[in-house]
């Protein structure tokens, strides 16, 4: 069987503040930007399904990877809140591999980041001994923050 997906190229973001939004995505969780542009009407809208959109947007690239979180600030049409709590379904998380959960916790809490909890021991599975939590970004984004368990052996 011929399989048609080959990647993932990046994970898309509606924000309310692109600026606030890269500022935090580059100074917290120490993301590049790739690019920043803007779009208005044409492919983009056609793409979306909104024959008004209108949006800035950035390609922002977490260290060690190829991954790429795209983040849309749409200017037309307006955003609507939503309830982005994790138990509601259709609402996703992007986790991200850390080295040092535990410093950069200290981080969040200096950068007054909302955390659901401190790091926490994953203590059964198959990452029993690594580390997660959840947090939120400016808009309420759940995120994730994980440091796999070291292998012995």
């Amino acid at each position: 069987m011929e399989s048609f997906v080959s990647g993932v190229d990046h994970v898309g973001l509606t924000v309310v503040d692109l600026d606030r939004s890269i500022k935090f995505y580059t100074e917290v969780l120490e993301c590049t930007i790739v690019f920043q542009q803007e779009k208005k009407g044409g492919y983009l809208a056609a793409i979306v399904g909104y024959p008004d959109a209108d949006v800035r947007m950035a390609h922002l690239q977490p260290a060690g990877t190829t991954m790429r979180i795209e983040l849309f600030e749409y200017r037309q049409p307006p955003s609507s809140p939503r309830d982005l709590e994790p138990r509601n379904v259709g609402n996703a998380h992007v986790c991200f591999i850390v080295t040092d959960l535990t410093a950069l916790y200290q981080r969040l809490l200096a950068h007054h980041v909302t955390t659901l909890s401190p790091p926490i021991e994953v203590d059964t599975g198959v990452n029993q001994g690594g580390q997660s939590l959840y947090l939120r970004d400016p808009d309420g984004i759940t995120l994730e923050l994980f440091q796999r368990p070291l292998k012995i052996g």
